[in-house]
């Protein structure tokens, strides 16, 4: 389990795999030592509702946008199960978000793209090794990135909503990002109770 923090830290996580999988990663069928970054220089970022202006220009770049966090049906079930007084069962979410590449040439986006979702599919699991340690996270925390399941016409919508044009994305879910509780005391309250003595009359006996 992870604290508050858990949420940007899987988003910087991947970003900051992402960025150093891409320097190190020979191009293939190029010059010796040449690398995806030497072909095709990209900045790696994450990215706020707030930077997706009209005329944003991040130049060649690989954003991640977080765009929706839902609570994770499965854990919320069990959570229901287990009754309302367990107070330490953890909040567990998933993060949807859009991988998106930005470039001025069809070469460079269609490459990155392809890289991506090749590193992806080959390390969908992410483990205390590589999250960042702002996240407070734990050494059996585990997150697994997956496809997710959009359809167009949701894509479409979410770039609707948004400033700049579409750009082409990627969708992922991050899950399942285990949130701990706030510490609270155990136990039941304690009531307490006066108690009051007084003695005995010899007239209480008759």
């Amino acid at each position: 389990m992870a604290n508050i923090k858990s949420i940007h830290s899987v988003c910087n996580s991947i970003v900051q795999y992402l960025q150093n999988a891409y320097e190190a990663y020979p191009l293939p069928e190029g010059a010796p030592n040449t690398t995806m970054q030497d072909e095709y220089p990209c900045n790696f970022r994450v990215i706020a509702s707030g930077e997706l202006e009209p005329d944003a220009d991040f130049g060649t770049s690989l954003t991640l946008y977080l765009y929706r966090v839902t609570i994770n049906e499965h854990m919320r079930s069990q959570t229901r199960a287990r009754g309302a007084l367990d107070d330490a069962v953890p909040l567990s979410v998933d993060l949807h978000f859009l991988i998106s590449v930005w470039a001025d040439s069809a070469a460079a986006e269609h490459t990155i793209c392809a890289w991506v979702m090749s590193q992806l599919h080959q390390h969908p699991i992410m483990d205390v090794s590589s999250l960042t340690e702002e996240g407070g996270w734990r050494q059996d925390d585990v997150v697994q990135i997956i496809p997710a399941e959009l359809s167009n016409e949701d894509l479409m919508r979410i770039w609707d909503a948004l400033a700049p044009n579409y750009r082409l994305s990627l969708s992922y879910i991050a899950r399942v990002i285990r949130i701990d509780p706030d510490d609270a005391e155990t136990g039941l309250p304690v009531v307490a109770t006066r108690y009051q003595y007084e003695e005995k009359r010899d007239d209480d006996a008759d």
